[in-house]
């Protein structure tokens, strides 16, 4: 017989009714029947109920107990009786008689109870996050996070790929957000960067002949936090393939996902090919780049029927080069005057100056501008918004970059009041053809839209020749209901033509050769076409468990200031470390009154 226990406490069934067995785990929770103590027994897999009669002679030590003592039972398994089982526990059908015990740990008085799925302030669960990680929910979720990414490294490994492990050292690269640095101390004044991203390795490794490579990455960004964003750390899935075109990526990420969701998740999975949505009719339609087709809402271009209208809010913003988008509401002629009125302060909320609509009830249209709409144009809105009667069409009007942006939250916003979403399907979607280059909003000079290593569909003669503004990239992302899990592209493996793309965002060869040298001297020795995505682990977890917040599936995360507060992460260096770092702290003190910097 093991020290410690026999079997797990999930494990015991009827058939092991007379045996003596050993169990080990923590105290989940304590019932007094009469004398007779109940214990609900835990441990990693499951729980067992362990029955202490008032005549064993470590009965009397119950009294030291606490919930959450790490306990090892010896009894002797029998069953329950008819009335007694409980049908909710894989063990339900039997009971241990305990007969000897041991305490393996004991506990102090806990911060909060792991028995019960209560709410529980986020700080304290990060402080005490090992016992957060203890109940079933939190548990759940990490067990299933490792059953993702065992089945994802299966999947990748039967389809050829190879897992290769790329630096966590490395030199800082462009990737969008802040890096964090690691001064050297063997250089001094030099810093190395945790990656953004392993993309220039990637890339090496497939210009090194490795055809097929993967990685669960950890990846290292300064930013915010947000729902579906961790500050500080996360992990992607980091694929590259050598001669590949965008269609063969597109394959395997839709081979793995068909597998992954149906495997994980009981919702309705969509079936492959996904959906491919161009960058700007993704934009036009839905106001996002990362569409929840879930939702069957989206904007339809009504300015011409505004244009010469009598509404002249509207015909003003059309006549100094502005748009106007209607969005229809299914369905909504019996809501109260309120319904439209919340709306309309949403759309304020984020943005919008105003926001007008019409309603198409069985009595006609009813809205504060049908007036000064002639019946020709209200039909051609109601032939445009597809509307029958019961339906309401609601209107912005701005420069179009703006209606764009408000649009899709009120798109959002509306999916969710009309409960238009099903919370019970995974919709996945493509997006395409994201333009390579886009104006800084404040200086209008050119620069790389998303990834600068994208190659541009057209190659050197689209560069040359071209528009910057109009010119594509074979730069996709993959979206499943409104999240986006992955950004990727078909690389620019040919030097002349990346120097040309870097020249028109503003750099010259020098910068190049010298942020990327070590790439571009690679391209210049045999390049094959590569190409590859990095779809986020955390957020793959995070939809497949059903959370609305990825610190729900990562083990330790921060908190949204990135703060670990079980390791009270960030901290001070020591007077040591700084001076072999060869490092000096200045802190900068913010005056209140003047905003200025001392």
């Amino acid at each position: 017989m093991s020290k410690y226990r026999t079997h797990t406490c999930a494990e015991l069934r009827q058939g092991d009714v007379g045996e003596t067995v050993r169990l080990s785990g923590w105290i989940h929770s304590v019932r007094d029947h009469g004398g007779v103590i109940f214990i609900d027994l835990r441990d990693h897999y499951g729980i067992t109920q362990v029955v202490v009669d008032p005549e064993c002679v470590f009965y009397q030590e119950l009294e030291r107990w606490r919930v959450e003592t790490v306990v090892c039972f010896e009894g002797k398994v029998v069953g329950r009786t008819e009335a007694t089982v409980n049908s909710k526990l894989r063990t339900g059908e039997i009971e241990v008689i305990a007969t000897a015990m041991e305490i393996l740990g004991s506990a102090d008085q806990i911060p909060f109870q792991v028995a019960k799925e209560e709410q529980i302030p986020e700080a304290l669960r990060l402080k005490y996050r090992f016992l957060d990680l203890r109940r079933e929910k939190l548990h759940n979720n990490l067990i299933l996070r490792s059953k993702v990414i065992a089945a994802i490294r299966t999947h990748l490994w039967n389809k050829g790929f190879q897992e290769f492990q790329t630096p966590i050292l490395t030199a800082s690269s462009p990737e969008g957000a802040r890096d964090y640095l690691v001064p050297s101390r063997l250089h001094p004044g030099k810093f190395y960067a945790l990656p953004q991203a392993p993309q220039q390795f990637k890339q090496l490794l497939m210009v090194a002949g490795f055809d097929r490579y993967f990685q669960i990455a950890p990846c290292f960004r300064d930013e915010d936090a947000r729902a579906d964003r961790s500050p500080g750390e996360f992990y992607q899935l980091d694929l590259e393939m050598s001669f590949v075109t965008q269609d063969d990526v597109f394959t395997v990420i839709e081979d793995l996902f068909d597998d992954i969701f149906a495997e994980f998740s009981r919702k309705k999975v969509d079936k492959a090919p996904f959906p491919r949505i161009p960058y700007f009719e993704a934009m036009r339609r839905f106001g996002t780049d990362k569409p929840d087709l879930r939702n069957p809402l989206e904007m339809i271009d009504v300015t011409e029927i505004f244009r010469d209208s009598d509404f002249k809010a509207f015909a003003e913003v059309v006549a100094r080069g502005g748009v106007v988008r209607a969005i229809r509401a299914p369905g909504v002629s019996e809501k109260s005057r309120k319904f439209f009125d919340d709306m309309i302060k949403f759309a304020q909320s984020v943005g919008a100056k105003g926001m007008a609509y019409i309603i198409w009830s069985g009595e006609g249209e009813k809205s504060p501008i049908a007036k000064f709409l002639s019946p020709a144009a209200l039909a051609q809105l109601k032939t445009a918004g597809k509307i029958a009667t019961g339906d309401a069409l609601f209107f912005l009007a701005d420069k179009e970059k703006t209606v764009i942006n408000i649009g899709g939250s009120v798109i959002a916003e509306l999916g969710r009041q009309l409960e238009l979403i099903d919370p019970n399907v995974f919709k996945f979607c493509w997006v395409v053809d994201f333009p390579m280059f886009e104006p800084d909003e404040e200086t209008g000079k050119i620069g790389f839209s998303h990834n600068p290593f994208s190659m541009p569909q057209g190659g050197m003669d689209a560069l040359e020749n071209k528009n910057p503004l109009d010119v594509l990239a074979y730069q996709y992302d993959i979206v499943c209901n409104g999240v986006e899990l992955s950004s990727g592209a078909i690389r620019n493996h040919r030097p002349e033509i990346m120097y040309k793309a870097f020249e028109i965002a503003g750099y010259d060869r020098s910068v190049v050769d010298d942020k990327f040298g070590g790439m571009i001297n690679a391209f210049r020795l045999g390049a094959p076409p590569h190409g590859g995505i990095a779809p986020g682990v955390d957020r793959i977890v995070m939809l497949l468990a059903d959370e609305p917040n990825i610190r729900e599936v990562i083990a330790f995360p921060f908190n949204q200031q990135a703060q670990d507060l079980m390791m009270n992460a960030p901290s001070e260096a020591s007077a040591r470390q700084l001076r072999e770092l060869h490092l000096q702290i200045v802190m900068q003190k913010h005056q209140k009154d003047s905003g200025k910097t001392e």
